[in-house]
């Protein structure tokens, strides 16, 4: 990005930078293109020449702009996708989530949620739900009458929060249970995998058609198990750890240098009040995770 320290607006645009790329983010669900978005949203910034009473909503309109006209072609790509798609997972960057404002709605939870909103819906459900936009502003971005968003936001939310897992763990179990899950899959203990999965567990993999994953979700935590145990024994010599996906506790699988999959979980609340993996998401496309490679 060609920006120099003279340049009038860079304050303004670095002070908001974060909001910027968590929009685009939360659009189109890859942090390459978030990245290219503000970008895009920096080169229309700087071309102003006179002063904005508000950088922040110029700048919001700006990029969610933007990110509605490159949804069009990422629908056309969406439909001839091989097997269930997930988020590029933001790993081990907490400052990502945690500039990007209430990081639980950058879970990959919620953005599987967004991702099946119309481009509308999810625009006006990221401005005003995550970052606190008023439905006037909203209106004013959007080209759109302000009763009109009102009423696309509250269709968008009645959707994500009837989608959203019901049972929120406290952080260090969950993690503790993480690292339980990881343990147990490490040693090969399917009994002890058994009981750290909810009965009616489901486990999601995206491999984009790109590399070996299951073409629709796996139910059951006989199955589920099985499954990751059938995966560690494919690839041999494989090293897991702990990491941060999307601001929650995950899993991170390597192969030698490269990594090969990014896992991140849901909870239920268990029948001792302890949490239970109710459910898996793993990135194995290597297209979205390139930036975790050497």
């Amino acid at each position: 990005m060609t920006e120099t320290l003279e340049h009038p607006g860079l304050a303004d645009f670095e002070a908001h930078r974060r909001m910027i790329f968590g929009i685009a983010y939360r659009m189109l669900g890859s942090v390459a293109d978030a990245e290219d978005l503000v970008q895009d949203t920096w080169l229309r910034w700087s071309q102003v020449t006179g002063p904005v009473a508000n950088p922040a909503g110029y700048l919001a309109r700006t990029v969610t702009n933007l990110a509605l006209n490159r949804l069009d072609s990422a629908a056309v790509r969406r439909e001839s996708y091989v097997g269930p798609w997930l988020p590029e997972p933001l790993v081990g960057e907490p400052d990502a989530t945690e500039g990007v404002e209430r990081a639980e709605t950058v879970s990959l939870a919620v953005m599987v949620l967004l991702e099946s909103l119309s481009p509308l819906e999810r625009a006006v459900f990221v401005l005003k739900e995550v970052f606190g936009f008023s439905y006037k502003e909203i209106g004013e971005a959007l080209d759109r009458g302000e009763t009109a968003c009102r009423q696309v936001g509250s269709r968008a939310r009645a959707h994500v929060q009837a989608g959203r897992p019901r049972y929120d763990a406290p952080a260090d179990l969950r993690r503790r249970a993480t690292d339980e899950f990881l343990a147990a899959c490490v040693g090969g203990d399917l009994n002890r995998m058994l009981e750290l999965l909810a009965p009616d567990v489901t486990s999601w993999t995206d491999g984009g058609g790109v590399v070996r994953a299951a073409l629709r979700p796996v139910t059951g935590a006989d199955n589920v198990a099985r499954f990751v145990l059938g995966v560690l024994t494919q690839l041999g010599e494989a090293t897991a750890r702990p990491a941060l996906v999307n601001g929650q506790p995950g899993l991170l699988l390597a192969v030698g240098d490269r990594v090969d999959s990014v896992t991140v979980f849901e909870f239920a609340e268990g029948p001792d009040g302890a949490p239970l993996i109710a459910a898996m998401r793993t990135v194995r496309n290597p297209h979205k995770l390139t930036r975790l490679n050497p």
